[in-house]
């Protein structure tokens, strides 16, 4: 009964996900958020690592982690926030936890994710290959891909 009373409540708090790309644990995410300095709105990006999601509904959380100047700065986000204006996935990483917790720990280089390969549909451009990686066959092969197109 509580559970019903309560998704009547979040109906109406719920946004449409515009600008909200589906994305994971481990991804690198751009946030670009709202920002008010008085009367006027700006745009803020914060880019860094997705290391948690919790909750559901229109309490769905995640963190996003990243360096500045040495220093590890995490920052939660509420997906269905209205301050967010949309969260863009800039690559994806091969993880194997719900939570990246173990990354605080980390300095440096080790704290880089091996990035997952996505595979992509071919589109129908010819793609010419040359035994030769000189200039010369590069500019030939872009010429015999030109002229067909022209005809």
């Amino acid at each position: 009964m509580s559970d019903q009373i309560m998704k009547l409540v979040e109906a109406n708090s719920f946004r449409p996900l515009v600008g909200v790309s589906e994305f994971e644990i481990g991804d690198t995410v751009d946030v670009h958020c709202r920002i008010l300095e008085g009367e006027k709105e700006r745009i803020q990006i914060f880019n860094g690592v997705v290391i948690a999601r919790s909750g559901s509904g229109t309490r769905e959380m995640f963190t996003v982690r990243r360096i500045v100047a040495g220093e590890g700065v995490e920052r939660k986000f509420a997906i269905h926030s209205p301050r967010i204006a949309k969260v863009v996935t800039v690559r994806s990483a091969v993880v194997h936890r719900a939570k990246l917790y173990f990354l605080r720990d980390r300095v440096g280089k080790a704290v880089r994710l091996k990035e997952r390969i996505v595979k992509r549909k071919l589109d129908e451009t010819k793609v010419v290959k040359t035994k030769k990686r000189g200039s010369k066959a590069k500019k030939k092969a872009a010429e015999s891909v030109a002229e067909p197109a022209a005809e």
